[in-house]
This record gives structure tokens, C-alpha cells and sequence, in this order.
């Protein structure tokens, strides 16, 4: 990798691509699909538990034909300010398969044409941070043993019904 493939600010490979860009969302999908197996049939909140670690949360938004979208979070406590970090809302394509950050937003004015390259480099790596962001998150999670692998029968019910 040569230095410049390098991003100065948060040291991470830079996305060559806006394909690259479609990679990374769909490597975060897998990972939550390993993260919650039984994703799509999860309703409401959950809360993961692990040994020596925070408690991860899981809240089920939004749900519409093709897309879901989630909250993942540590809750650090009352009395913590801010008590939810990393306090992500990831919207999931189901039938794409991939998986991208909402919650932070990459801020732009309108693209001018006089800048349009420069600007549509600038957005894509605002992307490509926080997405690298929520695919080295789950990768952590997942090596801590996180997972959300069981949805009670009564849950089931109801999706099935």
C-alpha cells in the first residue's frame, strides 16, 4: 500500500472507488448478519451481554419492504454524558445486501459544478470513515462474543403470524 492510498486523518485506507464504497457496506452487512443471524425476524430492542465488556443495544427502527433500519450502541449509564456511544443508526438494504451508516452525516452545501470532483472525493471518504468505523466496531463485537443469536418464541409468533 503505498503512503498515499493512506487517509492522513484517520489512517485508514482510503476508497479507491465508489465500488469500494459498495464493498465496505457490504461487508458490514455480513458482519451484522453474523452479528444478529436472525436479523430480520428481530422486532423492538435487544441488549447483548458479554463478560468484562459494555452491554450492546439493539433497537429495531424502522422496517419497510426492502430495507430495516437499526440503532447499535453501548449505554455507558446514568449519569454518563453522553451515556450512548458509538450511538449508530445503520439502514440495512436487505435485498442489496449491504449495510450503511445514517446517523452521521456528512455536511455539504449543494455540489457546484466547479467543484464537483472535488467534492464528490470529499463525500465519498466522509462515507468510507464512517462505514470503516461501523466494520471495525462489528469486527470487535464479534471477536468479544457479541451476538443477538436467539429471538424468543414469542417474538416469532407475532413475525410469523
Amino acid at each position: 500500500m503505498r503512503v498515499q492510498d493512506i487517509c492522513p486523518a484517520c489512517h485508514s485506507p482510503l476508497p479507491r472507488s465508489f465500488a469500494a464504497l459498495m464493498d465496505m457496506y457490504e461487508a458490514n452487512y455480513i458482519r451484522l448478519r453474523q452479528l444478529a443471524p436472525e436479523l430480520f425476524r428481530l422486532q423492538g430492542s435487544h441488549v447483548s451481554r458479554v463478560a468484562d465488556g459494555l452491554d450492546l443495544h439493539l433497537k429495531v427502527v424502522e422496517v419497510t419492504r426492502h430495507t430495516w433500519t437499526l440503532w447499535l450502541s453501548y449505554d455507558f449509564g446514568p449519569g454518563c454524558e453522553p451515556r450512548h456511544r458509538p450511538d449508530l443508526t445503520v439502514r440495512i438494504y436487505r435485498d442489496a445486501r449491504q449495510a450503511e451508516v445514517l446517523s452521521r452525516t456528512c455536511r455539504f452545501e449543494t455540489l457546484s459544478p466547479q467543484r464537483f470532483a472535488a467534492d464528490l472525493d470529499t463525500m465519498l471518504l466522509c462515507k468510507w470513515r464512517l462505514n470503516r468505523f461501523l466494520y471495525k466496531w462489528l469486527g470487535y463485537l464479534l471477536r468479544q462474543g457479541h451476538g443477538f443469536r436467539r429471538v424468543e418464541r414469542a417474538a416469532l409468533a407475532e413475525t410469523t403470524a
